[in-house]
């Protein structure tokens, strides 16, 4: 996660579309994504230990489009990372070494988004401006 800046780690208007698009089903969705980030994140570690690309493929798949869904483009990006070299291994036969480095970052990353993401839903947390406007005096 060190490549990563906490301040990118979520597209906050894709945030604030969800957000909206979700109304009032929108903390019980992000509660999903936690749930199933984390054994998303569970059985992709789990994969690349047993060198398991198959295994990899479906939850690497399912964490990437949650997080989309929520705006955080590095999280789904390092899925996407993940899902694309453990289709190319399960086609060519391969073990998945070659996605270590993108596992090994992904604990920290999906961790780091989750907490940004659970404290912008938290309703008692105070709302920073949007993007371009200054506070009211």
């Amino acid at each position: 996660m060190a490549t990563v800046d906490q301040d990118r780690l979520v597209d906050w208007a894709a945030f604030a579309q969800a957000r909206s698009q979700l109304g009032a089903n929108f903390v019980r969705i992000l509660g999903y994504f936690h749930e199933d980030g984390v054994k998303s994140v569970a059985r992709i570690e789990e994969a690349m230990r047993a060198g398991n690309a198959a295994a990899l493929v479906l939850p690497a798949h399912t964490l990437k489009g949650e997080a989309h869904q929520f705006g955080a483009e590095p999280l789904a990006d390092c899925a996407a990372a993940i899902e694309d070299i453990a289709r190319h291994c399960v086609e060519h036969r391969y073990e998945p070494s070659e996605a270590l480095k993108h596992v090994v970052e992904l604990r920290p990353l999906f961790e780091a988004t989750l907490a940004l993401l659970e404290r912008e839903a938290n309703p008692l947390v105070e709302r920073r401006p949007a993007f371009g406007r200054r506070p009211a005096v």
